[in-house]
């Protein structure tokens, strides 16, 4: 079974298919999620839609849930996650309204928690490369995303500020393509979840370097999110008009050998808080010999 996990980004609140579907609240062992999740379908795909930010944007990008967010997702059954994020650009061929398909990310997050093992379980899950390759060709494929920039690497920052300066032109020059506020833990997560995971990122500006354009700003920016919205919703029913690709990739088989902790010393109580993400190698806490 396949079924579409959609993380909406800033500007993208809800899907107009999904204005009357039922939308459920879903309880996880690390708190509530950004919001009510909305069930539905688009056209052969079922498809679970979250608002990243809430409803009326509530949550800055360090306070968000991300951990409640990828369980309640996982809870609900989905494998493939497409995560709509807004960010700058930081080359001057991806101009505002560009879509890109990042294919790694740099981390200069600092006070967020990046794993679902805590508590007294550790796991070891490699993200060499953070988003799924599979999905990823699927979306940049010609009937999916035709105008779409395939790969660059997603600078995720702390926020909620904009960069400086010298930090916008610092980050040219260790290559990086787009900079954004959400990729991760999102990604990281979504791994240790062995969800599919790939970010369709929407330019909205130039960040700070570009000494020809504004610098940025929530009014200019907020035009921009408007258009690469009703963009992304096209792209999505693109998306949604064939199958998930098959997962062939090695996501869904993340955590198979990951987890380090002697399973004798795993209480009852840490294997229930994680859930499923790890039930099929750690079972429910009954299942013990």
């Amino acid at each position: 079974m396949t079924k579409l996990g959609i993380i909406g980004g800033s500007g993208l609140y809800r899907l107009s298919e999904f204005e009357t579907a039922p939308a459920i609240d879903v309880a996880t062992p690390f708190g509530p999620p950004s919001g009510p999740i909305r069930l539905g379908a688009i056209g052969q795909i079922e498809v679970a839609f979250l608002p990243r930010h809430g409803i009326g944007h509530r949550f800055s990008p360090t306070d968000l849930p991300y951990r409640a967010n990828i369980y309640a997702l996982k809870e609900l059954g989905v494998s493939h996650v497409l995560s709509l994020s807004a960010v700058g650009s930081l080359v001057q061929h991806l101009p505002p309204r560009s879509f890109v398909l990042p294919d790694q990310i740099l981390d200069r997050t600092h006070a967020r928690v990046r794993t679902f093992f805590d508590e007294g379980v550790v796991a070891h899950v490699g993200i060499a490369d953070p988003f799924c390759a599979s999905f990823r060709r699927r979306l940049a494929s010609p009937d999916v995303a035709p105008d779409a920039h395939d790969g660059g690497t997603y600078l995720c920052i702390e926020g909620p500020q904009f960069s400086t300066r010298a930090e916008s032109m610092l980050y040219q020059t260790w290559g990086a393509t787009l900079i954004g506020m959400t990729a991760m833990p999102e990604a990281r997560l979504a791994r240790e979840a062995e969800l599919c995971y790939a970010t369709v990122a929407m330019v909205t500006d130039y960040d700070v370097w570009h000494d020809s354009e504004s610098d940025v700003s929530v009014d200019l920016v907020v035009g921009h999110l408007q258009a690469n919205s009703v963009a992304a919703e096209l792209l999505i029913r693109r998306l949604c008009r064939h199958p998930l690709p098959d997962r062939t990739c090695h996501c869904g088989d993340a955590l198979g050998g990951a987890i380090m902790t002697d399973p004798a010393l795993i209480e009852d109580a840490q294997r229930a808080r994680l859930g499923v993400i790890a039930a099929r190698y750690l079972g429910s806490g009954d299942d013990r010999a």
